[in-house]
C-alpha cells in the first residue's frame, strides 16, 4: 500500500472523529527521580508462578533492573531482605477510592449518575478526589495501582480509570500513563433496584438486556457513519473523481456513543458487575452478538458453575475471597470460588476489593482464597495465588507488559513484606512505585497523610 504524503496524512488525521482513547483530560503523573535499590537475599515471587529463594532485585531509573543471585549495583541503597518477601506492587481491579471518599458524606457520593438508565458519557476521574485518605491507607496495604470505577446503579456506568497510588493533589497526576480507560456495565439487581423503584425500565432482567442491546445498536451505527466518514474524506483528500465537491462533514460527536464505539473498536476494555452464572452466560452472548469482549467479570458469585466458559473466552473472574449471601443475586456463593475459577485451564482468576476496607488487606483476602482451595485439594502455592494480586489483574486492566511481575524492565512497582505476605502477621513494609519509595513502615516520614486527615488524630499509625 503506498503511503500517503506527510500533508495529506496529516490534515486527514485531523479531520477525523476523536477516538476513545484520546482525551482532553491527559495524565500528568512522571516516574520520580530515585537512588538505586538492591533487596538483597529475600524470597521473590515473581508474579508469573515463579519462587526464587535467597535472591536479588534491583531497581534502578523507576525500571526492574535485574533479578537473580548476588546482584551488585553501584552506590545502591541496600536493603537486608533475609527473612522478608518481595513481590510486585498489589492491584486492584475493582475500587471506588475517591468517588465516594472519606469522609463518607452525601457530597462525597459521585460514583453513580444516576440520571439515566445507561450514562456511557460519564467518566469516573472527573468525580475522582485524590484527597480521600483511602489511598494512603490502601498504600500502607501494598497497593500500588487500582482502577476506579462508577458505581453499579446503571445498566452502563461510564468510564473507569486506572491510576497510581500516588500522593496527589489532581487526578491527572495519578493517572497511569498509557492505560486504557474501562468501561462499567452492570447486570442483575441494582440497576432493577434504582430504576423499576421509580417505575421506569429496567424493571426485569429482560429489560436490562434490551437497554444494554438498544445502547450498542445506536453505538454500532455510530461506528458505521465514522467509518463511512473517514472512507468518504480520505478519498476526497487523494482527489477520487467520485468524491469531487465539497469536502466530506464529520458526523456529530455523542459523548454517550464515543464511549461505546470505543468498546466496540476494543481501545476500551469492559469491565461487567454481574453476580449470576446465567446472567454472565448472557452477557457473554451479548458480547458476541456487537462483536466486543469482555474483559472481567467483577464480584461474580457464580463464577465457579461456568468457569471452563469464562477460561474459554479468555475472561477473568474478579472476585471476593468469601463476601457472599448478601442479596438474592449473592445468595449461590461458595469460598472456593476463586480457586475453581482459577483451576481452569487457561483460567484467569483475580481478587479485587470494591471496598475502603478490603482494599488495605487484598493479600488477606487472597490468603483466605489460597486456603478454601487448599481445603478442597487444588495445592495452590504463594508462588501460584500471587498472580491474583499482580499478573492477572495487570491483564485486566491492559497494562501486564509494563506491571504485574517482577521482570527485568517493567515498573518498579514493588513490595517488601516482613514475612510470607500470604500469612495473617503480613505487614507490607516497604513500598516502591516506579522504583521511589512511597511508603516505609518504620519511617513516618514516608507516611503520607491526606488534608482529609487535618484535625483529626495527629498520628494515624498504618
Amino acid at each position: 500500500m503506498r503511503l500517503l504524503p506527510y500533508a495529506i496524512a496529516t490534515a486527514i488525521a485531523l479531520s477525523l472523529p476523536v477516538q476513545a482513547t484520546e482525551t482532553p483530560y491527559p495524565g500528568t503523573y512522571t516516574v520520580p527521580t530515585s537512588a538505586p535499590v538492591l533487596i538483597r537475599d529475600a524470597t521473590v515471587l515473581i508474579g508469573n508462578g515463579e519462587r526464587m529463594d535467597e535472591a536479588d532485585v534491583l531497581l534502578r531509573d523507576g525500571r526492574i533492573a535485574a533479578v537473580g543471585a548476588n546482584l551488585e549495583a553501584e552506590g545502591a541503597r541496600i536493603i537486608d531482605g533475609r527473612g522478608k518477601f518481595v513481590t510486585p506492587g498489589l492491584i486492584d481491579v475493582h475500587s471506588h477510592l475517591g468517588v465516594y471518599a472519606v469522609p463518607a458524606m452525601s457530597a462525597h457520593n459521585d460514583g453513580n449518575e444516576m440520571t439515566a438508565p445507561t450514562t456511557p458519557n460519564v467518566w469516573a476521574e472527573h468525580s475522582l478526589n485524590p484527597n480521600d485518605p483511602g489511598f494512603d491507607a490502601a498504600r500502607s496495604g501494598g497497593v500500588t495501582s487500582m482502577q476506579i470505577l462508577p458505581g453499579s446503579a446503571n445498566l452502563i456506568g461510564g468510564r473507569g480509570v486506572t491510576v497510581k497510588n500516588v500522593p496527589a493533589t489532581t487526578y491527572q497526576a495519578m493517572k497511569f500513563p498509557g492505560a486504557p480507560y474501562g468501561l462499567k456495565i452492570a447486570c442483575g439487581e441494582n440497576p432493577k433496584r434504582v430504576y423499576g423503584g421509580k417505575g421506569a425500565s429496567p424493571m426485569t432482567n429482560m429489560g436490562n438486556v434490551a437497554g444494554y442491546r438498544k445502547a450498542f445498536l445506536d453505538a454500532q451505527d455510530y461506528v458505521r457513519q465514522q467509518d463511512e466518514y473517514t472512507k468518504k474524506l480520505m478519498a476526497w483528500e487523494k482527489g477520487d473523481k467520485d468524491e469531487r465537491g465539497d469536502k466530506p462533514t464529520p458526523p456529530k460527536t455523542d459523548l454517550a456513543l464515543d464511549t461505546l464505539a470505543g468498546a466496540l473498536r476494543g481501545e476500551i476494555l469492559v469491565h461487567n458487575h454481574c453476580y449470576r452464572a446465567d446472567e454472565m452466560a448472557t452477557m457473554l452472548d451479548l458480547a458476541d452478538e456487537f462483536g466486543f469482549k469482555i474483559t472481567a467479570f467483577h464480584h461474580g458469585v457464580e463464577a465457579y458453575k461456568i468457569a471452563d466458559l469464562l477460561a474459554e473466552k479468555g475472561v477473568c473472574g474478579a472476585l471476593w475471597a468469601d463476601w457472599w449471601g448478601f442479596k438474592m443475586e449473592a445468595l449461590d456463593g461458595i469460598q472456593e470460588n476463586i480457586a475453581f475459577v482459577d483451576a481452569a485451564k487457561n483460567g484467569c482468576a483475580i481478587v479485587h476489593s470494591d471496598s475502603g476496607e478490603g482494599i488495605q488487606r487484598l493479600n488477606q483476602e487472597a490468603a483466605k482464597a489460597m486456603a478454601y482451595g487448599n481445603r478442597a485439594g487444588l495445592k495452590i502455592t504463594p508462588e501460584h495465588a500471587i498472580r491474583w494480586l499482580t499478573a492477572n489483574a495487570a491483564r485486566a486492566l491492559g497494562v501486564a507488559d509494563q506491571v504485574g511481575t517482577l521482570e527485568a524492565g517493567k515498573q518498579a512497582d514493588v513490595v517488601v513484606w516482613n514475612g510470607n505476605p500470604f500469612s495473617v502477621y503480613a505487614k507490607a513494609e516497604q513500598v516502591f512505585i516506579d522504583g521511589a519509595l512511597r511508603f516505609d513502615r518504620n519511617d513516618r516520614s514516608t507516611w503520607h497523610q491526606a488534608d482529609a486527615m487535618l484535625g483529626m488524630q495527629k498520628e494515624v499509625t498504618p
